[in-house]
């Protein structure tokens, strides 16, 4: 297998490079099902627990809460799931699965198996493992850690856009 990164090794632009590849791997796996892949990942938080408020779904499937809206209408319309109002925040719903969305929850949890197990024999024991604690971390990092990294950036020569000099 080739081992070369991209735009001389760029981090940020190798991950993306690497999730566009992935996300169109999984859609090949999900589109039978009838369900894009953000609603796949959608119905599996749901799977892990129902009647999450939409904003918490919206995090934890790593979308902005302000643009998550359609992704709930659209499962709404295949009727998948429902939208409950939450009696102690009138500004807030909860997001709860319906029978017809329980009927997906063995495919859509085997699919995820498939493609982990497919992934797994690609990387070597050891190297799936470190690859899992990478994800695992860049999934949680917070801003303020990368901030308390003592890393030199003007030692990179950096320059803003648009500016001179």
């Amino acid at each position: 297998m080739d081992s070369q990164l991209r735009f001389d090794g760029s981090l940020w632009c190798n991950l993306d490079i690497a999730l566009r590849n992935l996300d169109q791997i999984f859609d090949r796996v999900v589109q039978p099902l009838g369900l894009t892949i953000i609603e796949w990942y959608i119905l599996r938080a749901l799977y892990e627990r129902d009647g999450q408020h939409a904003s918490e779904l919206a995090r934890a499937v790593g979308r902005a809460a302000t643009s998550f809206t359609p992704n709930l209408d659209k499962l709404q319309q295949k009727g998948l799931i429902e939208r409950r109002p939450d009696p102690t925040d009138r500004r807030a719903v909860h997001i709860v699965l319906t029978p017809q969305a329980e009927q997906y929850r063995a495919d859509i949890l085997r699919s995820a198996e498939v493609i982990d197990m497919q992934l797994a024999h690609l990387l070597p024991g050891a190297d799936f493992e470190a690859f899992l604690r990478v994800v695992s971390l860049l999934q949680n990092i917070e801003h303020e850690q990368l901030m308390e990294v003592d890393v030199p950036v003007h030692a990179y020569g950096f320059r803003r856009i648009g500016r001179r000099g």
